[in-house]
């Protein structure tokens, strides 16, 4: 019998798994539906040999010392500092809005004092922000909410902003000097050798089993288990019984180019032209040397995997009613985007991971140094970057240094001994 039942290997399912058998000495079954670990963060080499990311650029930062040493006990890491050019009035200029973005859009050489009182002649003060339109114009006025946010999000959201919560444009800053960095949280990187070789060190304790391409519900009432972790989408858990909960999915078209970099950033940014919303160019994000490179086009939809709830009022209402059903549904821990509705990172979904881990081990919390050896100090990314990115090698990269979280006998890697775990697909070895 096992202990639980864990549905989905993506990033709350595997960090359960992980935690729960090697420091608890659980027995674990995770299931997904798809073919591979590692949730909507999966990547692998394509034909040509480069590294993609399957659903679209996944850049990891947070500001939590705890998330980011837990990470390291699977993975080194490739610093990295994500930056996006937005296409506007036939321009790439840096995104989030700086001052070089002003200057260069308008013709202008303002400072940093007089673009700030530049932007506050722009910005529609309101007394009560609601919506995403109401977060960007009290800001920077209607002129630049036009030109980079409104259609952007209509392609993103399917509706206006005007009818979108608050919390989606508020993640996007506004600043008034050169920093061109896309995220300042003290820790930025990219796991070494790919998202799927950390999911892979994840997984590998023996008491952890895996089956791919199988749905729970094909399985829980045949194997025999004590709880079960849910990372699926609530709704789909209580088969609808309120309706569908609102999300918003994209299509991927991935393109390998014979040329050694094609576009002058990681990512590029389409607020007004073109159907899809931007294009992602993998060796930057990577560090990855190769003579061709690999690009993706995102094309937002309604239909298809849920990849974004969608943050209004009625949805919400309609959350809540599916949430008294989790709280009230014995046995079942549910846990990761999905399965509570909301719009994380994946920083935040590890911690409400290793925070439910916590719970189940009935510990008031849970940090790294209270299970591993002492640490060397973890280098943070300095939050005073002045944007440059130093990218005029061939992979358009930051750089490839790497840094990892070193537990004292010099390995990134939990001193537990693991042995290889069993992975199956519909119940076969692979």
């Amino acid at each position: 019998m096992f202990d639980y039942l864990i549905v989905g290997a993506g990033f709350a399912g595997s960090v359960l798994a992980e935690r729960l058998a090697s420091q608890q000495n659980k027995k674990v079954l995770i299931v997904d539906t798809r073919n591979h670990i590692g949730g909507n963060a999966y990547d692998h080499y394509n034909e040509d040999g480069i590294l993609v990311h399957k659903y679209g650029p996944h850049i990891f930062h947070t500001n939590s010392r705890d998330v980011f040493e837990y990470l390291s006990l699977f993975t080194e890491w490739r610093r990295y500092e994500h930056r996006v050019l937005a296409s506007v009035d036939g321009q790439l200029v840096p995104i989030p809005i700086n001052l070089d973005t002003i200057n260069k859009l308008y013709g202008l050489n303002l400072t940093a004092f007089e673009v700030e009182e530049f932007l506050a002649s722009l910005a529609e003060p309101k007394d009560y922000i609601r919506t995403s339109e109401d977060v960007v114009v009290s800001k920077v006025g209607r002129e630049l909410y036009e030109k980079f946010f409104r259609n952007y999000t209509r392609k993103q959201w399917g509706i206006d902003p005007s009818e979108l919560d608050k919390s989606v444009t508020a993640r996007v800053p506004t600043r008034t000097n050169r920093d061109d960095r896309y995220f300042t949280d003290t820790y930025q990187a990219m796991p070494l050798h790919g998202y799927t070789r950390m999911f892979d060190q994840m997984l590998t304790h023996p008491n952890i089993n895996i089956m791919l391409n199988t749905d729970y519900r094909e399985i829980q009432n045949i194997i025999p288990y004590k709880e079960m972790i849910y990372t699926g989408p609530v709704d789909g858990f209580f088969d609808y019984c309120y309706g569908k909960l609102p999300y918003r999915s994209l299509e991927f078209k991935h393109e390998t180019l014979n040329e050694d970099v094609h576009q002058p950033q990681a990512v590029i940014n389409y607020p007004n032209e073109h159907l899809y919303t931007r294009v992602t160019e993998f060796k930057y994000l990577t560090g990855q040397e190769h003579s061709k490179t690999s690009i993706v086009y995102e094309y937002p939809q309604a239909e298809g995997d849920p990849y974004y709830p969608v943050p209004r009022p009625e949805n919400a209402e309609l959350y809540k009613q599916y949430k008294a059903l989790a709280d009230a549904e014995p046995g079942v821990h549910f846990v990761g985007r999905l399965a509570t509705y909301k719009y994380y990172n994946m920083d935040q979904v590890v911690a409400q991971a290793l925070a439910l881990y916590a719970q189940l081990a009935d510990r008031p919390t849970w940090h790294p140094r209270e299970d591993l050896p002492a640490k060397q100090p973890v280098t943070p990314i300095s939050n005073g970057s002045n944007g440059s990115n130093g990218s005029n090698g061939s992979n358009g990269s930051n750089g490839n240094r790497s840094f990892t979280a070193a537990s004292s006998n010099g390995s990134g890697r939990s001193a537990t001994p693991v042995a290889a775990g069993k992975a199956e697909q519909n119940g076969k070895s692979h």
